[in-house]
């Protein structure tokens, strides 16, 4: 489906690392995202957000790489924040694993930079 190519951007500023991602993303994209989410934890800002609002499929390698950086940040003793509103299958992803209450999720990508 056109649009629906992976795009996997992070930006740094003033502290917080914004990882975006968009479209369709499955084991393909999963390293590229594992690493970002690698760098920016170690990098130690303050928080690092996904802003997964233009997601529209993430499968289970997506999955893993966001519950290693999760645990990654944890250690850092950085916050991880997911930011939606999550596309319908995306949402199933976290449900259907039950592991949507592992992460902290906010509504919108402002939301998530300011909670």
């Amino acid at each position: 489906m056109i649009g629906d190519e992976p795009v996997v951007t992070s930006t740094t500023h003033e502290g917080m690392t914004v990882v975006r991602l968009r479209g369709e993303l499955d084991q393909d994209s999963a390293p590229l995202i594992a690493g970002l989410l690698a760098e920016a934890a170690a990098a130690g800002a303050a928080r690092t957000v996904v802003d997964l609002s233009r997601t529209r499929f993430a499968d289970s390698s997506v999955l893993h790489a966001l519950l290693d950086a999760h645990k990654a940040h944890r250690a850092a003793g950085t916050a991880l924040v997911l930011a939606g509103p999550l596309q319908v299958a995306v949402r199933r992803l976290f449900d259907v694993t039950g592991t949507g209450t592992a992460f902290h999720m906010a509504d919108s990508l402002e939301d998530a930079t300011t909670c």
